[in-house]
């Protein structure tokens, strides 16, 4: 029997590092949300994004039944939901309540 000389060990290359970690964005590596992170980011329910993702009413992407949003879906829909100031808020009338006919 030869006795082999041990083999040096190989430490494994290091995990990429995601791009909004290093401060800057490559074109090459989306970011993709998970329903949770895109409700926290907009500031809504998740249940309500997901609702209006199923409906198809928000942009948003499928990857087989895994529902994710991208920031250009994040994007579109805070640009489809703006509102242009419209000045001052008028207030809504309120009806008069009528008074019933006295008696005679």
């Amino acid at each position: 029997m030869r006795d082999n000389p041990p083999r040096p060990r190989r430490r494994p290359p290091p995990p990429p590092t995601p791009a909004h970690a290093t401060g800057h964005d490559d074109e090459q590596e989306p970011r993709l949300y998970t329903p949770a992170e895109a409700a926290a980011l907009l500031r809504v329910p998740e249940s309500w994004l997901r609702r209006r993702a199923g409906r198809r009413q928000v942009p948003c992407t499928f990857l087989g039944k895994h529902l994710r949003f991208s920031a250009a879906d994040l994007a579109a829909l805070i640009a489809a939901s703006a509102e242009p100031a419209t000045g001052r808020r008028t207030h809504r009338r309120t009806h008069r309540r009528r008074h019933p006919p006295a008696p005679t």
